[in-house]
């Protein structure tokens, strides 16, 4: 059986995506799954990155890309009132949902959670829709406290110490998959494919730069 950590932000379309058809990419295979709440943010920024929402021809690409892609794989997904949002409320309460099991809810909070930002088209951060969802997944420990805002913290962390940069990304044994997309291949992994054991995996990491852009 393999363990996957599933890095998520609920900040991201491509996660929702991920986040729902992992199962239908998956069947058949021996596996469990943990769910990681990561700030997307710090990540970009520890990296050097802006978001694609940061960046304004891509914002509007990236937006009609992932209606597409709801579309395509018949994924139930609206573009929420206001995107980007501060995702902190939604994380912070699904780690403190979980705080019992180390901060890392399980697959029915993040379904809520995703389905809170990602079907209906609404203000994510709306009070009474908060407040609304707030009493749909009673909390083991207050979403505000200190212990809550630390523990997503060292889940960011341990993710940067994962060579995690983006999400979604799957953690599986010594290897990242990253992006929705990646999903076939993360199956190809599990399933054993002996592509994985050659030098293709590692070769990457051994091309030279040709040339470094200043940040």
């Amino acid at each position: 059986m393999k363990h996957i950590t599933f890095y998520l932000d609920f900040i991201s379309p491509y996660a929702y995506l991920a986040f729902e058809k992992l199962p239908e990419v998956l069947m058949g295979l021996s596996y469990t799954v943990r769910y990681k709440p990561v700030l997307l943010g710090a990540l970009l920024q520890h990296h050097g990155q802006l978001g694609p929402a940061e960046i304004a021809a891509k914002r509007d690409w990236t937006y009609r890309h992932v209606e597409w892609l709801g579309h395509k794989q018949q994924v139930d997904l609206q573009m929420p009132a206001v995107h980007p949002f501060n995702p902190l409320p939604l994380l912070r309460l699904a780690v403190a949902h979980a705080h019992l099991n180390a901060g890392e809810p399980n697959r029915h909070v993040c379904e809520t959670m995703f389905h809170h930002v990602w079907r209906g088209g609404a203000d994510v951060l709306d009070a009474a829709r908060l407040q609304a969802l707030d009493a749909r997944l009673p909390a083991h420990a207050d979403p505000q406290s200190d212990a809550v805002k630390a523990q997503l913290k060292q889940q960011t962390d341990e993710a940067i110490a994962a060579c995690v940069f983006g999400v979604p990304a799957f953690g599986v044994d010594d290897k990242v998959f990253w992006g929705f997309d990646a999903l076939p291949m993360l199956r190809d992994y599990l399933t054993g494919d002996a592509w994985f054991n050659g030098p293709s995996w590692a070769k990457p990491a051994q091309i030279p730069a040709g040339i470094l852009r200043k940040r």
